[in-house]
């Protein structure tokens, strides 16, 4: 799907490493939507993006009418009822899918930062805190894939795109534990074919990042141009 007439493109507001970002670009990319992606420097935000969301974090979404989506799932959403040619929405338990994805987001995200930043949380070792997100989630995911190649069926879906980008984070955290891991042998066949996707290959092009331009004569920073 590409932009009509003269009409400006959608504006992504986003960080290429960032998990949540990651997933709206993948939805963006197979629904086809033109987007005008703007990388952030998470320690310089630039005020256009604080303008749209008070939250400023990373992705934000500007459509071309001046709608504002700024949360990660509302974008993938959003992006695949537009157009879905993968068939990521089809044949699916939409609950079982928001269960997973629920559980990614609030119990295996934080699990993850400790494991990621262990010694800022000395109470554990960071084997300890790795074990946590085992048991919590990574280990009922590597359950699953090893009945089917995907997380709620036998094609890719909404709900691989929307962890797979989490559990990437935790495959690189002891990248020679996690490939000789035999405890999860499904959840790795499962990552590799999400890491040599054309999705993913695609949404993963470096950028440099998006310099605000000057404010209007009134100082207003201009969100979309």
């Amino acid at each position: 799907m590409t932009a009509q007439g003269h009409a400006p493109p959608a504006v992504l507001y986003s960080f290429r490493r960032c998990p949540y970002a990651i997933r709206a670009r993948m939805g963006l990319h197979a629904a086809g939507v033109a987007v005008q992606i703007r990388e952030v420097a998470l320690r310089d935000k630039p005020a256009s993006l604080r303008l749209l969301s008070p939250k400023a974090t990373v992705p934000v979404l500007q459509l071309p009418d001046g709608t504002v989506l700024d949360e990660s799932l509302d974008i993938l959403l959003w992006a695949l009822r537009q157009h879905d040619p993968e068939h990521w929405l089809a044949g699916v338990d939409d609950d079982a899918v928001r269960r997973w994805v629920t559980c990614n987001d609030t119990d295996f995200k934080p699990l993850l930062d400790r494991y990621k930043y262990a010694p800022r949380h000395p109470e554990m070792s960071a084997r300890q805190h790795r074990d946590k997100a085992l048991q919590a989630f990574v280990g009922p995911l590597d359950d699953v894939l090893a009945c089917r190649p995907f997380l709620c069926g036998t094609g890719p879906g909404w709900a691989d795109v929307a962890v797979f980008p989490f559990v990437r984070q935790f495959a690189m955290v002891e990248p020679a534990w996690f490939a000789d891991e035999a405890a999860v042998p499904s959840l790795r066949r499962w990552l590799a074919f999400w890491l040599a996707s054309p999705w993913f290959e695609a949404v993963m092009a470096k950028r440099p990042v998006w310099v605000e331009p000057r404010s209007d004569a009134g100082g207003r920073a201009q969100a979309l141009v």
